[in-house]
Formats: C-alpha cells, structure tokens, sequence
C-alpha cells in the first residue's frame, strides 16, 4: 500500500443529457494520481478537463451526471478506498471530502466568491464547516492563509471584499480557502487564465512552494503546454472526453507518442523559430458532441490516419513502453469487430 495511488479513475464516464441529445462529456477516462505528486491534464478547450474534475468533486449540474466508472480515494486512517462516484452528491460523506480531503482552485475567482460577504467571512466559513473551531479561532487561521500566499496587510484585507481585489489577489484567496483545511489533493482548474505573465509565474511559484510545504497532490487542468512543462510530474492529454496519452512529463515533451500530443506540441512558440514564420496548427477543430465521429476522435485531424482501421475502430489507452500509455492504432491493433 506504500506506493499504491492516492486517487484512481478508472473508466470514468460523465454525460450530460440535454434535449439536443446526449453529450458525453467524459467517456472512459482513467488516471492515477500519486501522494505527493503533481498530475498535469491538457488538451483544447471541450476535450472534458474540467468537467472531469467536476466528477471528482461529485458536483456536476444537471442535466449532467456520472454514468459509469470509478473515483477510488485512498483515505488516512481507514484500510482501503472509498468509491467518490457511489457517494450521494449531496450526503454528508462527500461534502466532508469536499474542501476538506480534495479542493478546487476554480478558473475564475472573481465568479466563485460571493459578492455581498467580506473573503474573510467567506474562508472562515469553509473552516468552521470543517473543523470544530470557534470563530476568533478561525479569523486568526485565515489571516495566517492569506500571510502564507503572500497577500499584503493581511489583517486589513481579510475584511474587504472580492470586487477591491485585483485578478492576482483573488486568485491567491481562493488558494488560501482552498487550503484552509489542509487538503490532500489540490485542484487548480486553469489556475493562470486571465492574468498577466508575471502574476502567472508568482501565483505557479506559490503553488509549489505550498506543495513543497505540505506534500499534498496536485492536479493541473490547462491547454498551456508551458504551465505543464513548468509544474507537473505525470501529464493526461485529454481530447474529446477521453485519455489519448499519459506518462511522466519528460517522456510525453521528448517522445510524445499519439499524434494529437505531437501536435500540441508542434503549435508551442519557440524562440528557435524563423522570424515571422507561422506557428503549426491542427487541422479542423474539436468535432460537435453531438456528432461524434466513429472509431478514433481524432481520426478526422490525424496527419496519421490509416483508413479503415482509425475510422472504423475505437482505440483503447494501453501500454507502449514501461512509462507511456497511448490510445493510437500506431501502436495496438484494432481489438474489437467493426460496428455493424
């Protein structure tokens, strides 16, 4: 059990039924995330990243909901795991794991605050909520979090409200409540979006620093290959709701295996680049969920494509050597019949 992961999602699926038809959100991801570790998830906008860590956290809206699939914690003090996706969304096991054993980073902090309370009210709640402690008890914790994420004058701005805030300053508030109950995962949801180059390095230098600090997880959730590269130890490339390859970060920058990391990789700018050359792009864009196609998802943009097995078949994600996974007919051959 030492090394055994802290969170695995196996087979997840996460659908969402609308009157336009089903949209399959998530369909068949499966990942591992270590004690101690930072797991990077990537990929365009719609490939399903955040809804994934949506799932973890049971708090998909409808008409969303988990179809199938497994989000296995391993818990502290008790012996084995506890199936997430079982849990009653609303019960009282899973909002006891939710902000207190696993909490999220939302993308955008200024939406995710409540307008009409002060942030200090806001994290003292979360920690009342999840720790016996008295209010002063609870006021002084808060400003010691906001010490630690480096906002100034912290007894001062644990009295004002989001809005008298700037973009950085909020996004640190939301990692001091996300922390406030010491978390064994911590997931930030694209937590650099919308903020200037130099707030994104200080606000990624502190989400180490706390890491380094505390030894809890991390995962990631991004499309910027650079944020990867800089922070994560194991990355998932995710494209249309499913894990089209995963490894250690070393390994997926400098052997990537499956045609749509590659490309990813291609559009990065560098400053090797000709002056004025245009950067590589994907052919075509995500297809519509409601129109998936058949066989591989990526078939209709692969520069790689073998026709009638990747338009036929689904890929699965297995193993092409001893540290990548990838789901690409390059490596594996068709395993099921054709649909008839």
């Amino acid at each position: 059990m030492i090394n055994a992961p802290l969170l695995s999602v196996n087979n997840l699926k996460t659908w969402f039924f609308t009157d336009e038809g089903t949209v399959k959100a998530v369909d068949g991801a499966s990942f591992e995330v270590g004690a101690g570790k930072t797991v990077g998830i990537v990929g365009e906008s719609g490939c399903g990243k955040s809804v994934t860590a949506l799932s973890i956290l049971r708090i998909v809206q409808e008409p969303g909901r988990i179809v199938g699939g497994e989000i296995q914690l391993r818990r502290a003090d008790e012996a084995g795991c506890v199936d997430l996706a079982k849990l009653d969304s609303e019960g009282k096991e899973i909002r006891a794991i939710r902000g207190g054993e696993i909490a999220l980073v939302f993308q955008e902090p200024m939406t995710s605050f409540s307008p009409h309370y002060t942030i200090g009210n806001q994290i003292v709640e979360t920690i009342q909520l999840h720790q016996d402690v008295g209010k002063e008890e609870a006021r002084n914790r808060t400003i010691e979090l906001l010490r630690m994420v480096g906002i100034p004058r912290p007894e001062r701005r644990i009295d004002e409200y989001p809005f008298e805030l700037s973009g950085g300053l909020r996004q640190r508030v939301m990692i001091a409540m996300a922390l406030s109950c010491n978390p064994k995962i911590l997931i930030a949801d694209e937590p650099t979006t919308a903020l200037d180059v130099t707030t994104q390095a200080q606000i990624l230098d502190l989400l180490r620093e706390i890491q380094e600090r505390t030894g809890m997880s991390v995962i990631i959730i991004t499309h910027d290959m650079g944020v990867i590269a800089e922070m994560a130890d194991d990355v998932i490339v995710m494209y249309l709701g499913r894990v089209v390859e995963s490894g250690p970060v070393d390994e997926i920058f400098h052997q990537p295996k499956h045609p749509y990391t590659q490309a990813l990789l291609r559009s990065i700018p560098s400053i090797f680049a000709e002056p004025r050359a245009k950067l590589p792009t994907i052919a075509g864009s995500i297809p519509h969920p409601h129109n998936r196609p058949v066989g591989c998802p990526f078939h209709p943009r692969c520069v790689e494509r073998i026709a009638g097995v990747c338009d036929v078949h689904a890929p699965q994600l297995r193993p092409v050597n001893e540290l990548q996974m990838a789901s690409c007919f390059l490596y594996h051959e068709p395993e099921e019949a054709p649909p008839s």
